[in-house]
Order: structure tokens, then sequence, then C-alpha cells
């Protein structure tokens, strides 16, 4: 279950037996589905980019995708399929805040 309060989840490419969830590329293939649900709406193009809440990454070698709270703000039936996805394939959860990169300097 996730908190009302939480401002992202990432749903790690584990299974809560600990196995690696393939395919490998589940991530993007997530991440792609979601791409229309950003904030404004879909628009031409929006396709071919990801959304900003919900985003592929990988984390400690560890294949993730991010979903923003925003995200279930805005159109909770896709904040759904994802907390689905990720329950249906016993894949792992934790709530987060995903930090930006230090400055370079």
């Amino acid at each position: 279950m996730v908190s009302n309060t939480a401002k992202e989840v990432f749903i790690q490419g584990i299974t809560r037996e600990g196995k690696t969830f393939r395919p490998s590329d589940w991530a993007e293939r997530l991440a792609g589905v979601m791409s229309q649900f950003r904030p404004g709406g879909a628009h031409p193009g929006s396709h071919l980019s990801y959304s900003p809440w919900c985003i592929p990454t990988t984390l400690g070698g560890v294949k993730c995708v991010v979903v923003h709270h925003d995200l279930r703000d805005a159109e909770p039936m896709a904040w759904d399929f994802c907390l689905n996805f990720a329950k249906d394939n016993d894949l792992q959860l934790v709530e987060a805040c995903l930090l930006p990169d230090a400055p370079k300097a």
C-alpha cells in the first residue's frame, strides 16, 4: 500500500523473492505506455519522450520506474495502472524522493 503523502513511488525490477524481473526493458516499456500522461496532456510527438510523471531509471544496478504523485492527481486510472502492474508482477515498491544530480563543477 502506498501512503497518500508519498511524493514518488519507485517500482523496482526485483520481485519480493529477490529475482530480477524480465524482460530487461520492462521499465522503458511501462514508461513508454505512460508517456501520454503529462502536464498539459498529450500533444503531437509526446510519445517520443517519457512523461515527467513516469521515468525509467537504474538505481544501484536495479531497473526502476519512478512514478510521481502528480500522476495520481491528474490521472488516477494511470496511477492505478502503474501500481497494479507492480502488484501483478510481485515487484517491490519504495516510497522516496528522487534528488537531482549535483551540479558539475
